[in-house]
């Protein structure tokens, strides 16, 4: 589509934060009322719904030519959206190629593929720097923590798959299976050394009591040495630039290094959805 023609509505903080990264806020008339807290451009945008819930009028108003929608979608409101004369983009990321696709995707629909190379390569290096330190504390002989990362409590899911991939990335296994509903008995079966909150649409508001507290867990080792930790849900549930601090983020939790103001900064996501 030419750049100068492409009105796009971001249904979700994911693609949001990617269109930002590539330069591309000039072409979005709207975001997912989610996307507010994702950069300072974003902020005055006009709001509307996502793709698991959706007003087509409310969309409408601003006239896009295209939409563009991320897990968790609603099949009702996907079907209300292709029904109208505008194009629509689907993406369901899982894995951190899947994230480089969608940024390579967006970057030639906005007609910056330079910079989604760009952007790629900064997150590769983000991760190169991780996976660099994580390689000189295996030489020194640090044994690999096993890590639980919670992505919603009840009923209990762990965080999604490119969190396993960051999870490894920092020098450490992951407890479960990704992305999966799991039970209290298989993370105690697991047995983590440090447990990893960062619950969707929470923000920093994942309750550290709810694994500190739980009689099923009272032999994990995380919780016997109260290694139970909260991120910020944006910084890892949000499939696309975040991940870069995500990823710091969640290296020094694994690792008990201290926390960085960023770490601790206040979100309007605490009432918001993240993709993941």
């Amino acid at each position: 589509m030419p750049r100068d023609t492409t009105r796009i509505v971001s249904l979700a903080p994911n693609i949001t934060s990617i269109l930002h990264a590539l330069g591309a806020m000039q072409n979005v008339v709207a975001v997912s009322r989610w996307c507010q807290d994702v950069a300072p451009a974003v902020a005055n945008l006009p709001t509307v719904g996502d793709c698991w819930k959706l007003s087509i009028p409310e969309l409408m108003r601003h006239n896009p030519t295209l939409v563009i929608g991320s897990v968790p979608f609603a099949v009702e409101t996907v079907e209300e959206i292709l029904a109208q004369p505008i194009a629509f983009l689907a993406i369901n990321p899982r894995t951190l190629a899947d994230i480089e696709r969608d940024i390579l995707t967006l970057g030639r629909l906005t007609s910056r593929a330079a910079a989604a190379e760009r952007l790629i390569t900064k997150m590769r290096r983000s991760y190169d720097a991780i996976r660099k330190k994580s390689r000189v504390r295996a030489r020194a002989g640090a044994a690999e923590p096993i890590v639980y990362s919670e992505a919603w409590s009840n009923p209990r899911i762990s965080s999604p798959p490119w969190v396993a991939e960051l999870i490894e990335m920092c020098g450490a296994q992951p407890a479960v299976t990704a992305g999966a509903q799991v039970s209290d008995d298989e993370v105690a079966r697991a047995n983590p050394d440090v447990i990893v909150l960062a619950w969707t649409a929470t923000g920093d508001r994942a309750n550290p009591d709810s694994a500190l507290n739980n009689p099923n867990w009272r032999e994990v080792t995380a919780v016997k040495s109260a290694r139970v930790h909260v991120i910020r849900d944006e910084l890892l549930n949000t499939p696309g630039p975040p991940l870069i601090e995500g990823a710091a983020a969640l290296y020094r939790t694994i690792w008990n290094e201290p926390a960085t103001p960023r770490d601790q900064r206040p979100s309007k996501r605490s009432r918001g959805r993240s993709a993941c």
